[in-house]
Order: C-alpha cells, then sequence, then structure tokens
C-alpha cells in the first residue's frame, strides 16, 4: 500500500513524543500490509470527519486518514491525541 503524507500531518506527526513516533512506524508497517488488522483498531470516523477513517497508535493517539477510490494508496491528513485531530 502506498501512503501519501500531507503536510499537516508532517507537522503534527513532528511534535509526537518519540516513543509514540516509534509506535507509530511499527503500527505503519502493519498498516501497509493490512489496514485493518486489529491490533490497528481501525474505525470510521462520525460527525464533521465523517468519511475519514482511523487507526490507534498507543492508547491516546490516532492517525485520521482516506483511501483513494482505487484502494492502494491511503492519505494520511492528520496525527495527533483525539483532541489534536478533530
Amino acid at each position: 500500500m502506498d501512503i501519501v503524507y500531507s503536510s499537516k500531518f508532517a507537522r503534527e506527526y513532528k511534535k509526537l513524543p518519540g516513543n509514540i513516533k516509534d509506535v507509530a512506524e511499527e503500527q505503519e508497517t502493519i498498516f501497509r500490509k493490512n489496514p485493518f488488522d486489529p491490533k490497528l483498531k481501525t474505525h470510521k470516523l462520525k460527525g464533521k470527519l465523517s468519511g475519514f477513517l482511523s487507526f490507534s497508535i498507543g492508547s491516546k493517539y490516532r492517525i485520521i486518514f482516506e483511501f483513494a477510490k482505487d484502494r492502494k494508496t491511503a492519505y494520511f491528513h492528520s496525527a495527533g491525541n483525539h483532541d489534536v485531530c478533530r
């Protein structure tokens, strides 16, 4: 799976604690193989983020993304805790 990182995602990712970045890299490896692996807790979002999905990076953080129509590419839009990713 190809992943495209938005500039917003890149800015937010840089601000994550180092240990969370390590977990995020491990989760991304899993995501590339199977975006719906149970370890990721991937789920659809509701409300103003309807149409997007997210997966967990640790218990407090998440990555918000969407798939391209072909489902071969994912666009990572945001990374952070649940308050930042709204």
